[in-house]
């Protein structure tokens, strides 16, 4: 355990903001909770001797029962913690059958763009990597987890999900409050500090959206920009997958240099599908698909990462433009001038 005072000695209110999911193994054996300021030790000393017998434990026997519940929870919040350092992108063939000559490995914390036409296969190139494919697909292609073939289980594990995927569409049906909605997935993660680890997403989705919401704004309400915000906040925090998909956000009204920031900032590879040249030259390198398969990978080149300072410049004025008109406000009265290079 990673506290020093022995579980038994904590208060019920210090064990249940320490470790949310103790609260399952009152709610289990049902046992009514009087006192927060009782430690969990005496708390069990306290309860009537018919109440035990009728559980079929004696203090003891239920103590120790605690004790291995609380040991077992804190095993699975451990195997839930997914961590790799690469992966590699084995070549297979596009869909005539002819050879990718391809073997691309990526590492934690670096940006790729996947851009090709519509339809040329880029959903495809990301299913293969969250299914971690073994020559098994229609693309033939293989992925490696750390340089090796991945364990046979991880294809089917819910705790081992490499891909979290973000797309430009996203609605919430849960008529919930954003901070019930964070606990609730910070609960099944066995996170600790939940309120504190809430406040810190709302404060990023904020700051990523520029439209403020609070703790108890229901989730149907949000706009738009608001929920992408509040899920590329949710998945960099919350998300024990070590590859964010984003699928198309270029309109999603969110600051897309920040949301990238934030996932990479978390470590880890972030992999966006764009036909945004903005969005494709913030990454590391380039992957092209035709015909369904990896034409080429191109690193971003020192003049494009150039381009790419202008094209953010025209880009702030555009969203400057954007919250003015919102704001109700007449362009005309602006001295905002696109960047004129020299």
């Amino acid at each position: 355990m990673r506290n020093y005072v022995p579980l038994e000695n904590l208060t019920i209110k210090n064990l249940l903001d320490t470790y949310p999911y103790s609260k399952e193994f009152f709610d289990i054996n049902g046992l009514p909770i009087d006192s927060l300021s009782n430690t969990v030790k005496n708390y069990i000393s306290s309860l009537p001797y018919v109440f035990l017998e009728d559980m079929g434990v004696n203090r003891e026997g239920l103590l120790q029962r605690f004790l291995a519940f609380m040991e077992r929870m804190e095993d699975i919040r451990k195997e839930r913690s997914f961590s790799i350092h690469d992966i590699t992108i084995l070549g297979g063939r596009d869909k005539n059958g002819k050879t990718e000559e391809i073997e691309l490995k990526i590492n934690m914390g670096e940006i790729l763009c996947i851009v090709g036409p519509t339809g040329s296969g880029k959903s495809r190139l990301l299913a293969d990597i969250e299914w971690m494919a073994q020559r098994d697909t229609p693309t033939k292609r293989q992925i490696l987890i750390d340089g090796s073939v991945p364990p046979g289980n991880w294809r089917f594990s819910i705790e081992h999900k490499l891909v979290a995927q973000l797309s430009q569409n996203m609605n919430f049906v849960m008529d919930i409050s954003v901070k019930d909605f964070i606990k609730l997935h910070a609960q099944s993660r066995m996170i600790d500090n939940i309120e504190n680890k809430t406040r810190e997403i709302i404060d990023h989705a904020n700051d990523l959206s520029g439209e403020v919401f609070d703790l108890y704004t229901p989730l149907t309400s949000l706009s738009g920009g608001q929920s992408r915000a509040l899920m590329v906040a949710d998945t960099a925090f919350l998300s024990t997958s070590p590859i964010v998909l984003i699928d198309e956000i270029e309109n999603a009204g969110i600051s897309r240099k920040k949301a990238l920031e934030l996932l990479v900032g978390q470590n880890k590879i972030v992999l966006i599908a764009t036909h945004d040249p903005l969005l494709a030259l913030m990454g590391n390198k380039r992957i092209v698909i035709k015909n369904g398969g990896i034409r080429n990978v191109i690193g971003t080149t020192s003049n494009e990462k150039k381009c790419l300072i202008r094209l953010t410049e025209i880009d702030n004025v555009l969203l400057r433009y954007r919250e003015m008109l919102r704001n109700g406000e007449m362009l005309e009265d602006t001295e905002y001038e696109f960047p004129i290079s020299s």
